[in-house]
């Protein structure tokens, strides 16, 4: 059985241990242990309220790290997300995505956006099936080098 719950503290330490493993089919080890310094301890520490674990009798099956903009009171965000590869296909992302526009549109938000790098092409297909506006790449976005294309969903 999938539950859906909120994030906690204890699970940085779980996420960061499965980002090799959920990366590897796309990217080198480095790369992947270079994705963990996207998501420091201070998501799980401050942000558990708005994100989000998926978890099965068989253990994580995926999490959503967003949160709601405290300057922008009409947007939430969602910065990192992650499904087990033996999970993809199965509607995880979908589900977290789904419970992220409720709590997100519950708390008066009427849009979600979200980033990735031209590279991602998984990301961006989905992002577009889940309803997302997806914006041409912008130059620089996070610095010399890191273009990102931008996604808003209007809730």
């Amino acid at each position: 059985m999938r539950e859906i719950r909120r994030a906690r503290l204890e699970d940085h330490e779980a996420v960061l241990r499965v980002m090799p493993e959920w990366w590897a089919d796309s990217r080198t080890p480095e790369q992947a242990r270079q994705l963990t310094l996207l998501l420091p301890r201070l998501f799980f520490e401050h942000f558990t309220g708005t994100s989000l674990v998926m978890d099965g009798d068989d253990g994580m099956h995926g999490f959503l790290v967003g949160f709601h903009s405290p300057d922008h009171p009409d947007e939430a965000y969602i910065h990192f997300v992650g499904v087990d590869p033996k999970r993809r296909k199965d509607g995880v992302a979908r589900a977290l995505y789904e419970r992220f526009f409720e709590e997100a549109a519950a708390a008066g938000r009427t849009k979600v956006k979200a980033i990735t790098s031209p590279a991602n092409t998984g990301s961006i297909a989905f992002h577009r099936a889940m309803g997302f506006a997806v914006h041409e790449p912008k130059s620089g976005y996070d610095g010399p080098g890191q273009d990102r294309v931008r996604f808003e969903k209007t809730l």
